[in-house]
């Protein structure tokens, strides 16, 4: 795990510290993408509509993304 968790580090992928709302996972993938955490969030909320495992793969992502340093 920690060797993904570096990884996700090294290609910005990570929770930052700041404009979170639960775990900042959608902030992150906001930040990492170049668009707005608002946005991010309203995609993720546009999604739950849609059937599958969006919430675990939320709760992977909480797991797996390090913490901004």
């Amino acid at each position: 795990m920690a060797d993904i968790r570096r990884s996700m580090s090294r290609s910005g992928l990570v929770r930052p510290r700041r404009d979170r709302i639960i775990a900042g996972v959608c902030a992150g993938l906001a930040r990492r993408f170049g668009m707005s955490p608002w946005t991010a969030r309203l995609l993720f909320l546009l999604i739950l509509f849609i059937p599958g495992m969006q919430i675990i793969a939320y709760f992977i992502l909480w797991i797996l993304m390090p913490n901004e340093d």
